[in-house]
């Protein structure tokens, strides 16, 4: 079972502790988080911006992915395409549920959906991680 408090503690000091990503679940093939909508994060409107979204869906997926590699291993996202469905306002919270769709030795997939406070869709994820050699010497 991965540490919960050891990952939101790497996230925190990184660029999704900025976005606020709060980790909930994570397990070998789902990862679930949450993020208020705050007005920095938005566009126009006051409505969630679209690279928040896949910013957040992007920390996901990649956590998913770390806590599946092996030793010796790092990820770097090669691909992700996006689906907007429906926005999300300033002052919710909005919840992150990824799911495995492939685990491979080579490359993993993730797809992500982004839901409002009311439970209504807003987005939909898929990214591919690349499965790396770490440098030598790195943590």
């Amino acid at each position: 079972m991965p540490d919960l408090a050891a990952l939101q503690k790497v996230l925190d000091a990184l660029f999704p502790g900025l976005l606020g990503v709060r980790l909930t679940e994570v397990t070998a093939d789902r990862v679930v988080a949450e993020m208020d909508v705050r007005p920095e994060l938005c566009t126009t409107g006051g409505v969630l911006h679209g690279g928040a979204h896949m910013a957040f869906a992007d920390t996901l997926g990649a956590v998913g992915t770390v806590v599946n590699l092996g030793p010796g291993k790092r990820t770097t996202t090669t691909d992700s395409s996006t689906k907007f469905i429906a926005s999300a306002k300033a002052g919710t919270r909005v919840t992150g549920i990824s799911r495995a769709l492939h685990r491979g030795r080579t490359t993993m997939v993730w797809q992500t959906e982004i839901r409002g406070a009311d439970g209504r869709l807003c987005a939909v994820v898929t990214q591919t991680q690349l499965v790396l050699e770490a440098p030598p010497g790195a943590a």
